[in-house]
Parts: structure tokens; C-alpha cells; sequence
């Protein structure tokens, strides 16, 4: 039976690369697919709110395993060929797409009534209004909770691991099926993803005060 020693502490760290490239996929994937949701919530079209509505209420409302299952199992049933990037890089773009989407609607809908009726004084057509009223105002609220949510999204590639995606957690477990000392192995995990998401945390949390002191004065 192996110990734990450098060697496996670095393979675990080598998948952090892994978890990294899924989280970068997830969010700008997340963050395309999140402007479009918001976009639609906040439409005046009803069908488009409707559509959005669903969307969020979908992928809010069940639980990513069964989501990352859905997609990894389904797919080989319709007579897609998938394999565990693919599958989880879908999930993860999806899910964030949802909770990015409501994350910006709420933004978007915090800007004060009287721009939305300035800009319509003005005569401006939806499309700019949007693009050069609301949105440059609602993405200076959004900026904190946005990446406070990359936090969530880092967390969430552990979950990739059920599917045999090689990220921080599946690494660990490989690990521990060689060794057999769980506290180790999973408490060195445990860390890596501190390290990843802590300055996250913290830098979400500083432009959260920052924020609140500027709509104060």
C-alpha cells in the first residue's frame, strides 16, 4: 500500500488546472448565457419573459448532480457520443447561465425608474436604452455578487468528479483508493479549494463595502 507523500500531493495539485479550466468555461459560458437570460426576464416581450422564467426556474429548481447526470446519461441514449469535458463544461454553463441571469435581472432592475424614463424622454429605442443607460449602470452593482458567485461555481466543479472528470475531487479519490488515508488526502483537497476561493471571498466581500459606501454618499 502507497503513503501519502509529494508525489500525490502533486498530482491532486496538477488537477487543480483541471478545476480551473472548467470554472473559466462554466463563468464566460455562464456569464454569455446569463446576460441572454437577464435580457429576456426584463423584456417587454412576454414570450421572452416566459421563456427566461422557465429557464431559471428549471435550473434553479433541481440539484447540478442531477443535471450533470442528465446530460452525461441522456445524451448516449439520444445518439450523442459525450464524454466527461463535454458534459460538464454543458452543465456548469447552463446552471450558471441561471443563477447569472437572476444574479443581473436583479441588477438590471435596481436602476433607479427615473433613468428608464429619462432614457424613453429621450427618445431611445429599447436596444439603446439597454445598451447605453441601464446596463453601464447595473454592471457596477453586479461586479460583486458576480464574482462572489465564482466562488459557487468553483465549488460546483467538485461535482464533476461523480462523472470521472479528473478535477481536485476526483484526484483525491484516486489517491485515497491507493492509499487509504482519507483524512489526508481529502483535508490537502479541502485546502487547495481554500486557497482557490478565499481570495475570491475576500475580494467579493471588499467591492460589496465599496459599493455600499458609494450608494450611501
Amino acid at each position: 500500500m502507497r503513503t501519502f507523500g509529494f508525489a500525490e500531493f502533486l498530482f491532486i495539485l496538477e488537477a487543480a488546472k483541471w478545476t480551473l479550466a472548467l470554472s473559466a468555461i462554466a463563468f464566460a459560458g455562464g456569464a454569455l448565457g446569463g446576460l441572454l437570460v437577464a435580457l429576456a426576464r426584463v423584456s417587454p416581450v412576454a414570450w421572452l419573459r416566459g421563456a427566461g422564467t422557465v429557464f431559471v426556474q428549471v435550473f434553479q429548481g433541481t440539484p447540478l448532480l442531477l443535471q450533470l447526470f442528465l446530460i452525461f446519461f441522456g445524451a448516449p441514449v439520444l445518439g450523442l457520443d459525450i464524454n466527461p469535458w463535454v458534459a460538464a463544461g454543458a452543465a456548469l454553463v447552463l446552471n450558471s447561465s441561471a443563477f447569472l441571469g437572476e444574479i443581473w435581472r436583479g441588477c438590471i432592475q435596481a436602476i433607479p425608474r427615473g433613468q428608464w424614463e429619462a432614457a424613453e424622454a429621450l427618445n431611445l429605442s429599447y436596444a439603446s436604452r439597454m445598451r447605453d443607460v441601464v446596463l453601464p449602470q447595473a454592471w457596477k452593482i453586479a461586479v460583486p455578487p458576480t464574482v462572489g458567485f465564482m466562488v459557487q461555481i468553483i465549488k460546483g466543479t467538485s461535482l464533476a468528479a461523480i462523472i470521472g472528470f479528473t478535477e481536485i475531487t476526483r484526484a483525491g479519490q484516486i489517491i485515497n483508493n491507493a492509499t487509504f488515508q482519507p483524512l489526508i488526502v481529502f483535508g490537502v483537497v479541502a485546502a487547495i479549494y481554500f486557497v482557490l476561493c478565499w481570495p475570491l471571498s475576500l475580494l467579493a466581500a471588499r467591492m460589496e463595502r465599496r459599493l455600499a459606501g458609494a450608494l450611501s454618499r
